[in-house]
């Protein structure tokens, strides 16, 4: 036979045994591998589809009210082989509209009437509003929208933004403020759930298409406004002094200060009008979030993110002269984006920028990030790396916030534990193991594959630690170089489309060339808890014998410090992969020239719910 039939021949056999999966796949979205939007490698379907939105979007704000106002046109491209009878809008603002179910508290100063809509049009014909629900959605119906057409929808929106309770977005102090989730926008159609219903009520967080913005945000004229997006029109707003500051950041290493101190004392940083608009333009993005300030200073610097092509990724900090501590912040920002792209995930940064803005919250958005002030250094490096990182999960690759935050959460986990030592070498970042460590086996403890927004007490453990250990073990069985090799696999099929738990797992298989199921069953599916413990140890002349029980199910690595009598150590260190097969014991032999006085048991990122057991002295 010829190489090229071999070749096709041994792929198709590979995809067959990946496809007699073990994992529990509910049927509706076995419906999607069926209908072949999916594939049990891992891979898009030949009949992959997703639907796609252009927003042209002009908003005002106004500090004296808080008043955030604006019009937008929507043009709407049904790619689904489906005739659409009703779209559903997202309105998150209305999480603080007056009797709206939430799951935060909001203060009663902050409730308002919701987001008010007017003259909405769709394809240029007049549409009545729909009565408002106490809701964050509303569906409407529309005229048919057949299979490849397109839709377009205008109106005009207006709501008044919270100030005193600040979640994800709002007011930060009298000069500066946080606004995204600000428009009315078209939910995501999907292949799995068809339209996205399910209500934001605060705590998990969100699921949009991929979309193309051009935004034109008009403020007073002396606010600096940073945003999603390419900024178009830099002369138009700034004077000359900061225009060439900015273009010097884009290309220097070092950290330029576009906006001091003294600057702020001069004035003349913007243009002398009573308000300026700034247009902003971003492609195939899934949101869409804007600051601004009258007060704040503004650090820059640059990395090169691709070396074979010489992009550079400009990095701001935004920030009020107040918090001392983000004079650093800068530089923190600056190594995560450089170790995103170089070290890991090893994957060139995808944006032209990415702002830090100081503000109340800590939360991320495209090429944005809204952070709270943080006295202890170790704090502030986590929480920076932690919610750049969110750059490649969800919005490089779409994932399902809402109903799969570990999908997002778990990466920005793991990102944050392996990028913090990189920026101070004294830091252990061990974020989220004593609350899973305290909840795992109790009966609030779910698999991590419940839907988020089916979990209460477990949705932080199994949105953060529990999916980013589960990553950590399997880049420790497989080594760096194989793990990133499977990593990049699902990066390169899935960016700028929607994947799903199951996309995942296939292709973290395909691409390692080695079938895993075994531990997403166990760690991502199953009830059940980690717990070693060491049984016995022995020693025969020069040899050492330490025997690890596993009283749990949910298999971790092994990492053993042995502690001869002269206070000299060993390590000893076996991943997941010794629990394979089931076994609920493993024996180590190791080199003892000296005599045992003691072994431990466990590291920082090894969970155990019961360490009672991981000491063992020789007497």
């Amino acid at each position: 036979m010829r190489k090229s039939c071999i070749f096709w021949l041994l792929l198709l056999i590979a995809q067959q045994i990946i496809a007699q999966t073990p994992l529990y796949m509910p049927l509706g979205i076995r419906k999607a591998y069926d209908q072949q939007t999916r594939t049990y490698s891992g891979k898009p379907g030949g009949k992959y589809w997703q639907n796609k939105a252009g927003y042209d979007i002009h908003v005002n704000f106004d500090p004296r009210t808080n008043l955030v106002s604006g019009s937008e046109e929507i043009s709407y491209v049904n790619n689904s082989p489906d005739t659409l009878h009703m779209v559903n809008f997202k309105l998150f603002p209305n999480l603080f509209q007056k009797g709206a179910v939430r799951a935060m508290t909001v203060f009663p100063d902050d409730l308002t009437e919701g987001v008010v809509i007017k003259n909405m049009k769709v394809n240029g014909t007049d549409k009545p509003v729909p009565v408002p629900t106490r809701s964050t959605n509303m569906p409407m119906g529309i005229p048919d929208l057949y299979p490849g057409q397109t839709a377009t929808f205008s109106l005009d929106f207006s709501y008044k933004l919270n100030e005193n309770t600040h979640i994800r977005t709002g007011a930060v102090d009298a000069g500066a403020y946080f606004i995204a989730y600000f428009f009315p926008r078209i939910a995501v159609y999907d292949d799995i759930n068809g339209w996205d219903m399910i209500p934001y009520i605060g705590t998990q967080e969100f699921y949009n298409d991929f979309s193309d913005f051009r935004v034109a945000i008009t403020v007073p004229g002396p606010y600096t406004v940073w945003a999603t997006g390419d900024l178009k029109n830099t002369s138009e707003v700034y004077t000359d002094k900061y225009v060439q500051r900015i273009a010097a950041a884009e290309k220097t290493n070092s950290v330029i200060a576009v906006i001091d101190s003294n600057d702020l004392k001069a004035g003349h940083i913007t243009q002398p009008k009573s308000t300026n608009t700034w247009r902003f333009e971003a492609a195939n993005v899934t949101d869409f979030a804007f600051a601004l300030s009258n007060h704040y200073l503004w650090d820059a610097t640059s990395v090169e993110v691709d070396a074979a092509t010489k992009r550079r990724t400009r990095v701001d900090v935004a920030f009020n002269a107040a918090h001392a501590d983000f004079f650093d912040v800068i530089h923190y920002a600056r190594i995560t984006v450089d170790k995103m792209s170089h070290y890991f995930p090893r994957w060139p940064y995808p944006y032209n920028h990415e702002t830090v803005f100081d503000g109340l919250d800590q939360m991320e958005y495209p090429m944005m990030v809204n952070d709270n002030p943080l006295a202890d250094k170790a704090q502030a490096v986590e929480l920076t790396d932690h919610e750049i990182f969110h750059t490649m999960f969800p919005f490089y690759m779409g994932t399902n916030e809402t109903l799969y935050a570990w999908m997002d959460e778990g990466w920005a986990t793991i990102g944050e534990w392996i990028i913090s030592p990189c920026i101070d070498s004294t830091i252990v970042d061990d974020y989220g193991m004593g609350p899973y460590n305290f909840i795992a086996g109790k009966a609030a403890d779910l698999p991590i594959m419940t839907p988020s927004n089916q979990t209460t007490e477990a949705y932080v453990t199994n949105s953060y630690p529990k999916p980013a250990l589960g990553y950590l073990y399997i880049k420790d069985m497989l080594g760096d170089s194989l793990f990133l090799k499977a990593l990049h696999y699902y990066i390169a099929q899935w960016n700028g489309k929607h994947p799903q738990p199951y996309d995942f797992f296939y292709c973290m298989n395909t691409g390692a060339g080695r079938d895993m199921d075994w531990f997403w069953n166990r760690w991502f599916f199953e009830n059940g808890y980690p717990d070693l413990g060491i049984s016995r140890v022995t020693q025969k002349g020069k040899q050492g014998v330490v025997e690890i029980i596993s009283k749990g199910n949910k298999p971790v690595p092994v990492d053993v410090t042995v502690w001869f009598d002269d206070n000299s150590t060993a390590k000893i260190h076996r991943s997941i992969d010794c629990w394979e097969k089931g076994n609920k014991m493993v024996s180590l032999t190791f080199p003892s020239p000296k005599k045992i006085k003691k072994v431990t048991l466990g590291s920082t990122w090894v969970a155990d719910i019961d360490k009672a057991d991981n000491v063992y002295e020789i007497k």
